[in-house]
């Protein structure tokens, strides 16, 4: 019996049956044979794109976080309008905002011609994301490939899942636990924060509001700052950094901002003025106290929302230009 259940459970595994990572079908060494020179063509475009333009790195970031939250991690962010596609690029999150898609394209290019029809542009975010954080000063963790491209886009779920900048703790808790993500993950993933700008249009709210409507400590000289910066009207595209500290540097000091309360956005603030159990605030000091466990908790966390809702096998396509899908 014993000899049995072992050339079963062999058989299984020859057959790719339970041998599965915990990222389900994706896998690091997908493109070894298929496109050895990936990593390096990638990295190599981004260092260009991030050297021309430091704030790029935090855009790159930003995208692979803006696909993965509408539809999965599918590059359907980096659809124009075609056909019956009506692209996500003009939702409310999205429209003036997002930035990066000519530094994809150009990565696109470059593999179309290595490796015709074999890497997705869903691949590409997800690496390009990885490569920006490094280049800021972040750690590396292991990109895992297997992503393949949506055929569809979709505006209303761009509109309706991806986090507002004035979102309350109960809404993006909730939203994150929507994508399978825990409380750990959201405070980890919510340090992509210590690097980028955001405009005045998004953090107005939070620096003439009512604080006690929002629960808000914020220490005051810093409001002043924004005051200067963002007026009640008008300067709508005035850009602040979303870590005053270290603006260009990926490191924890997010969370010693936060904990002053010298976050930019109300939905940074929140981590820590609306957790009424302190269970997510005790999140927010081990990271302000570790910077080494913040690096290895955001890794882990990209990898866990990476894996959101992929197409894998025969399902979607591999887009031979990332703005459009494949003509038949």
């Amino acid at each position: 019996m014993v000899s049995v259940l072992l050339i079963v459970v062999l058989v299984l595994i020859l057959h790719g049956i339970g041998s599965l990572s915990d990222n389900g079908p994706l896998v690091i060494d997908y493109y070894k044979e298929r496109c050895p020179h990936l990593e390096q063509i990638v990295q190599r475009n981004v260092e260009i794109a991030v050297l021309r333009e430091p704030r790029m790195a935090a855009s790159l970031l930003r995208l692979h976080f803006h696909d993965c939250f509408v539809l999965g991690c599918d590059a359907s962010v980096l659809l124009d309008n075609s056909g019956s596609i009506v692209s996500e690029k003009q939702a409310g999150p999205n429209k003036n905002s997002l930035r990066g898609f000519d530094v994809i394209d150009e990565i696109k290019h470059t593999l179309e011609e290595a490796c015709p029809l074999t890497v997705s542009c869903a691949d590409i975010l997800a690496l390009a994301a990885r490569d920006a954080v490094v280049l800021r000063g972040g750690h590396r963790w292991d990109v895992h490939f297997g992503r393949r491209d949506s055929i569809k886009a979709s505006l209303d779920d761009a509109n309706k899942f991806l986090p507002a900048p004035n979102s309350s703790l109960e809404i993006l808790v909730a939203n994150f636990h929507q994508h399978g993500l825990d409380t750990q993950d959201l405070v980890a993933l919510s340090g992509s924060h210590t690097i980028g700008k955001s405009r005045c249009f998004t953090f107005r709210q939070g620096i003439y509001q009512d604080d006690e409507q929002f629960h808000l400590k914020r220490d005051t000289t810093y409001q002043e700052i924004l005051r200067s910066l963002c007026p009640e009207s008008g300067n709508d595209d005035e850009l602040a950094p979303l870590d005053s500290t270290t603006p260009a540097r990926f490191d924890n000091l997010y969370y010693h901002n936060i904990i002053q309360g010298q976050g930019l956005l109300i939905s940074d603030n929140v981590l820590v003025s609306e957790d009424v159990g302190g269970d997510i605030r005790k999140h927010v000091w081990n990271f302000a106290n570790d910077q080494d466990f913040f690096f290895q908790s955001f890794g882990n966390s990209m990898i866990k929302m990476g894996s959101i809702n992929v197409l894998t096998g025969e399902e979607g396509e591999i887009r031979r230009h990332c703005r459009f899908v494949n003509t038949k």
